[in-house]
């Protein structure tokens, strides 16, 4: 990565950036890297690990798309790449000074609160898969606001864009740099945004993507009434039409109208204690969104619908444009492979500190993404040449060393018990003993159970 960051005396804070990233460390904002990677000399590191992260002026775009490159290959030793998945992920925040921070839904908490929004692109395929695209979601309040956008230092560039457009324009460069191509997956978020779906078969990709129940679509072998005959007078008809007796209705109510026949019980693949499993109906039908408006009917494709054993009504609806041949099953395949994205956050978050940066700013909000990527990618790359025979017997390590005394900002203070196990705020950490690996290696353990991997990493 060094030969896409710039100046060769960035090569050292990125190494010590990324080592620290890898470390079993509870925070993994820039002070306690610092703390761990030169726990002798610390206000030095730091201040030079904030300047890279924050200040230094290299391309994220240009390191992801190493990371990529490197990665890839290591991927596609088990199969190509099956999807590209979109999909978006929150940072909660207290305070409103974050760039981008504002109330809106945010996924982690279930409900609008102070957060950030990120959009992401991954590629994926049964083994493994890796963000390779990055954006904040810029708010109207703060793409708006010029003393809001100095104090970040925002681009001039970077203006409002929803969610799917940013998703959008992240795939046309993918498409562009010729990413080995796969289906499009996205929620609901996404796939109910008729421009983005559009986007999508503009530029001959397929997609897999969740709509709403609301979607208004034709029954199978229906369409819309051809444009009226023009009378003579004034501009011919050119739109599509419906009537009383003839118009479309929602998703959820043609999957009540399905006979018991329709549904079908598909697996799609195993899960932490048993096979995951449900109700699907799919049908080759239409979509009457806004066609109204339109001088033709949209072209069929399916609708996908799952509604669970003992459940009151569907709980899931996805358009695909796979090809008409396409089965059930296939189509359920592609429709669930979607869950690795949240396996990519969950990682990202937990092991590598993705929501762990403190600064305000639009670089380093990026910048320090774009480092936990490339840590997560080396992670996954390391985990592929490791076979799933290798003994998976681990060793003890120790945890890396901090300076005398140092003590986290915001960390309860040691002394305030004689006994930590009365101190309210004292949190007993478990010895990491033989067989007892950190959090922080899970990610390479996780697909073969490779504890010796981490064993590996840490020697090296």
């Amino acid at each position: 990565m060094i030969g896409v960051i710039g100046h060769a005396d960035r090569a050292e804070p990125l190494k010590d950036y990324c080592l620290g990233l890898l470390m079993p460390l509870e925070r993994k904002s820039v002070e306690p890297l610092a703390a761990v990677t030169a726990p002798s000399r610390v206000s030095a590191k730091h201040q030079s690990l904030l300047h890279f992260v924050g200040q230094a002026p290299w391309s994220d775009a240009a390191l992801l798309a190493r990371v990529r490159d490197w990665v890839l290959p290591r991927i596609e030793q088990h199969g190509p790449i099956r999807a590209w998945i979109v999909d978006d992920t929150g940072f909660p925040k207290k305070g409103k000074h974050s760039v981008g921070v504002a109330r809106q839904y945010c996924g982690q908490l279930g409900k609008q609160d102070n957060c950030q929004i990120a959009v992401s692109l991954s590629i994926a395929n049964d083994a493994a898969s890796l963000p390779i695209a990055y954006e904040l979601y810029l708010p109207h309040s703060w793409a708006e606001n010029p003393e809001q956008r100095k104090k970040a230092k925002i681009p001039a560039g970077i203006t409002f864009q929803t969610k799917p457009q940013i998703a959008l324009e992240q795939i046309r460069t993918a498409k562009a740099e010729g990413v080995a191509p796969g289906v499009v997956l996205a929620d609901a978020g996404y796939g109910a945004d008729g421009s983005f779906r559009a986007g999508l078969s503009e530029l001959d990709l397929t997609y897999v993507v969740g709509v709403q129940p609301t979607l208004s679509v034709w029954r199978p072998g229906e369409s819309p009434l051809p444009p009226k005959p023009w009378s003579g007078r004034g501009r011919p008809p050119s739109r599509v039409g419906r009537t009383d007796n003839h118009k479309p209705i929602s998703a959820k109510a043609l999957a009540e109208e399905f006979n018991a026949e329709t549904w079908r019980t598909i697996a799609w693949r195993e899960g932490t204690n048993t096979e995951l499993n449900s109700r699907f109906a799919a049908v080759r039908l239409r979509p009457a969104s806004r066609d109204y408006n339109r001088p033709e009917a949209h072209a069929e494709e399916w609708l996908l619908i799952e509604w669970p054993e003992g459940e009151v009504e569907p709980s899931k609806y996805w358009l695909s444009t796979l090809p008409a041949d396409a089965t059930i099953t296939q189509l359920v395949d592609a429709a669930k492979l979607r869950w690795r994205i949240e396996r990519d956050y969950q990682e990202l978050k937990q092991e590598l500190g993705l929501g762990h940066y403190e600064g305000r700013g639009w670089r380093g909000f990026h910048h320090h993404a774009s480092l936990c990527i490339a840590a997560y990618g080396f992670l996954i790359a390391l985990r592929e040449t490791i076979p799933p025979s290798t003994p998976t017997r681990a060793q003890g390590r120790q945890t890396p060393g901090l300076p005398s005394g140092y003590r986290p900002r915001g960390s309860s203070d040691p002394t305030r018990a004689a006994r930590p196990d009365l101190d309210p705020d004292h949190q007993a950490t478990p010895d990491c003993g033989p067989g007892q690996p950190s959090a922080t290696m899970s990610v390479l353990h996780k697909s073969h159970g490779q504890s010796a991997l981490g064993q590996k990493f840490m020697t090296q």
